[in-house]
């Protein structure tokens, strides 16, 4: 198996995790409420360590296909956990996935899937110095601050900072891959050290900045994360480390076409419902015919017995 196929499949597998991950967080997400106290429930319970186990073991399976493929092929096939995070997240909610769920995932997936054709090449060889991560570190931070500033509501603004922050990370983590990989100087030398510190600040950053924006549902917020990511991931590997995009001006022509394909996907699943509909308070799931209850529970001949039984328990009332 040469070095691109191995890269795709690890990226496979980390994607399948990162799914999980996604899921448990989202389910984790609607249930803890804001503010300190939500955090330490949060933190006290065991399914978020368990979304942290995954993430971890999806990162560990990013970072090795990182080393066998670039930035501009490894980030977009992430597009895939947005295939499976959508609907085993409409499974475990006891609800099918709507017809705009699945237009919007196909759109963000094919738009994608455009910027993956114009994303090949070597293994990689080159990584960032000092002062280069330290540039984009800060720019980064100064993004970020800006879209999770506080006031903001949960949603698609934490996204693109999550999706940022961790696309920053793993170009972040393929210049420790490279550095350290390479015999031609020490194992931990300083550029290792600090650009490793880096990607921990932001892998953790991404990770609870995905945490908030769940609490606005799942499929835009992860399609804005699956989106982000691979942006700030190829504008460091294209600006920064000598990678290129296929094709030429066609390529390039190409891959605007799919990151605003990939958009309006986005905007189809921000129009998706969050949440299933929920019973009005006080509805009894056995006894039809009740405001707020589920349609075709209305108008059964249950309900129309009970209806004209009433007059009869009027009369006894009034006697």
């Amino acid at each position: 198996m040469n070095a691109t196929l191995f890269a795709v499949a690890l990226s496979l597998v980390s994607a399948a995790a990162y799914a999980a991950a996604a899921v448990a967080q989202e389910r984790l997400a609607s249930r803890v409420s804001e503010g300190e106290s939500g955090v330490l429930r949060m933190l006290g319970s065991g399914a978020w360590w368990s979304s942290v186990g995954l993430n971890a073991s999806a990162a560990l399976l990013h970072v090795a296909a990182l080393k066998y493929g670039p930035l501009t092929l490894v980030q977009p096939l992430g597009a895939l956990t947005l295939v499976a995070a959508v609907p085993l997240g409409a499974r475990l909610a006891g609800r099918r996935v709507t017809r705009l769920e699945w237009r919007g995932t196909g759109l963000t997936l094919i738009g994608l899937g455009a910027l993956l054709l114009t994303a090949s090449g070597p293994a990689p060889d080159d990584s960032l110095t000092v002062p280069e991560a330290l540039t984009v570190a800060a720019a980064t931070m100064a993004v970020i601050g800006v879209l999770s500033r506080p006031g903001t509501r949960p949603g698609l603004r934490h996204a693109t900072a999550s999706g940022f922050a961790s696309g920053v990370a793993s170009a972040l983590t393929q210049t420790v891959t490279v550095a350290v990989t390479d015999r031609s100087g020490p194992l931990l030398s300083p550029q290792v050290i600090v650009v490793a510190l880096l990607v921990a600040a932001f892998a953790a950053g991404g990770l609870l900045l995905s945490q908030t924006a769940y609490r606005g549902g799942l499929g835009a917020p992860l399609a804005v994360v699956t989106l982000a990511n691979p942006l700030a991931a190829s504008v460091i590997g294209v600006t920064l480390l000598g990678e290129r995009l296929q094709g030429g001006i066609g390529g390039i022509l190409l891959a605007v076409t799919g990151a605003l394909v990939a958009a309006y996907g986005v905007v189809v699943l921000t129009r998706s419902p969050r949440k299933p509909t929920e019973p009005e308070p006080g509805f009894l799931p056995s006894v039809p015919g009740q405001p707020g209850a589920p349609e075709g529970a209305r108008g059964s001949d249950i309900s129309g017995s009970a209806a004209r039984a009433r007059p009869a328990t009027s009369g006894l009332r009034s006697a």
